[in-house]
């Protein structure tokens, strides 16, 4: 019995792995990916959401990408996040194995039991969802920690993310 259970706690942990995160529009409200929003001219609420067990910071540099995206396909040269919100949610759809065994005793002399139970979960971690609502504008870029040049974060992020592979 130990054998089998740690056969399958190790296909467990070859089957746990994250879901890719691909730089790609969400097909749903609760699909992997960027939505986004223009609030008015030069305003915009960017979401991207990530696949379950994708790093934190792989998210956060993808919904700064695609909004310097929307503020270059509007002829802007940069732009200031003004709000942020970030969310961590559970496995949205984990699938989980419970194994167990028992022995009963059944008869006039009474009965004896034994029990185990494992729960393994093959989700690959929590999704991370980020949003941002930024202002962009032209010219040179204004001084400020949260003000970002469009073309320096294209040029820098937009060859890291990841697009989905053919046929996807």
């Amino acid at each position: 019995m130990m054998k089998r259970l740690s056969g399958i706690a190790a296909l467990a942990a070859l089957s746990g792995c994250a879901t890719p995160t691909y730089f790609q529009p969400a097909t749903s409200p609760a699909a992997m990916g960027y939505s986004d929003y223009r609030i008015e001219p030069g305003r915009y609420r960017v979401t991207f959401q990530g696949g379950n067990g994708a790093p934190a910071g792989q998210i956060a540099d993808y919904v700064i990408l695609r909004a310097a995206q929307l503020a270059l396909s509007d002829g802007y040269d940069w732009f200031r996040i003004v709000g942020r919100q970030g969310f961590t949610a559970g496995p949205s759809s984990g699938s989980s194995l419970s194994v167990g065994g028992g022995g009963a005793s059944l008869g006039r002399g009474g009965g004896v039991g034994i029990g185990l139970g494992a729960s393994l979960d093959f989700s690959g971690g929590p999704r991370v969802t980020r949003s941002i609502e930024v202002l962009a504008g032209r010219g040179p870029r204004p001084p400020g920690p949260d003000v970002y040049d469009a073309n320096a974060v294209a040029r820098t992020i937009g060859p890291r993310a990841a697009p989905p592979p053919p046929g996807r």
